[in-house]
């Protein structure tokens, strides 16, 4: 079996969509670790990894997903294990999870130092393992080529076998191959793909906003897998805001206090992805009615108009359970660009 750690020079360099398009390509059994948790998700009375659960439902695993990782917190922690349980435990792990499987990844935490006091960081964990370390790096080309030469120069990497690097979401690929990556060879590090940046994979479905803002579904619950390109605050008069360009733009999210008919109305005649309501105001029973005939789901949410739209702006895009769409895309970019001869050493 083959172990792989994939690991982040930064927050959010899209490891697990990494993951995800690696397992979709490789086409191999595929065991998956989180050992620290760090995107928590409470469901059915249990603390997961979001990350996690995602790679239990997309490849049905026979695990709970809280049992794909360790912990969540620091201080408990820190309280329960040193670092000779730490690495017994992690050890124990990958050898259930990867028990008749190819490949198991394991995925660090969000950062390169993150549960370093608590001995779960990712250089950590490659050296309880023995397994390769893949770096995952993103960002604009200068902050790429920052990380990749700090870790060239800083980072100790005594006793980890270093598969390469994994560049993702770069805008202009033949260029940054051009002016980066003789550079990057020159410094003795393997770049085992260079993945180009996606719109798609920044988009939100209706059913990952309703979760996220636990907003109710008052219409067409069938059509919350709809992406969302566009937002348009509606706090002018209907009337006003089909007149505004944004307003015209396809698959926008109007958001907008329930009692505003106006331009609910507006939203259904420019044929929008979703209305999202806010203050908990239902509109009136016609115009609920009018929605589900329309087809475009509608969601109540507690919050007030400006504090849902600063919600979403904070909002990750992540890879849910039911976006196919994505999956498919990941796994194209995986098998055009990536190497995936590194992957499939020794299965």
């Amino acid at each position: 079996m083959n172990t792989f750690i994939i690991a982040s020079l930064r927050c959010s360099t899209g490891k697990t969509s990494i993951v995800v398009g690696l397992a979709e390509a490789l086409q191999k059994k595929a065991g998956y670790l989180k050992p620290f948790g760090d995107r928590i998700l409470y469901s059915k009375k249990r603390l997961w990894d979001h990350d996690a659960a995602l790679m239990v439902q997309l490849y049905a695993l026979a695990e709970s997903p809280d049992l794909l990782s360790l912990g969540f917190d620091h201080s408990k922690l820190r309280y329960m294990y040193d670092e000779d349980t730490i690495r017994a435990k992690v050890v124990e792990m990958a050898a259930s999870m990867g028990a008749g499987k190819e490949v198991l990844f394991v995925e660090g935490g969000k950062a390169i130092p993150y549960g370093e006091s608590v001995h779960l960081d990712a250089l950590s964990l490659a050296r309880y393992l023995d397994s390769r370390l893949i770096f995952v790096t993103s960002g604009d080309d200068d902050t790429i080529l920052d990380d990749i030469q700090f870790v060239k120069k800083n980072v100790d990497l005594t006793g980890i076998d270093l598969a390469g690097i994994i560049v993702n979401k770069v805008h202009n690929i033949a260029d940054f191959k051009e002016t980066y990556l003789p550079e990057i060879s020159h410094l003795g590090l393997e770049v085992l793909g260079i993945i180009p940046h996606r719109d798609e994979l920044t988009y939100f479905t209706l059913q990952y906003l309703a979760d996220k803002l636990f907003a109710k579904v008052l219409t067409a619950e069938h059509n919350l897998n709809r992406k969302i390109r566009n937002i348009y605050i509606g706090a002018m008069t209907g009337d006003m805001a089909v007149q505004k360009p944004l307003f015209k733009k396809r698959d926008k999210l109007i958001i907008t206090a329930g009692d505003r008919s106006d331009m609910i109305i507006a939203a259904l005649e420019s044929n929008a992805a979703g209305i999202i309501l806010t203050n908990n105001i239902l509109p009136p029973a016609n115009i609920i009615a009018k929605v589900e005939e329309s087809g475009i789901p509608m969601l109540l949410a507690t919050s007030h108009t400006y504090q849902i739209a600063n919600q979403i702006d904070r909002m990750e895009p992540l890879l849910t359970k039911d976006d196919a769409e994505n999956r498919e895309l990941l796994k194209k970019l995986i098998l055009q660009h990536v190497d995936l001869e590194t992957f499939t050493k020794g299965i």
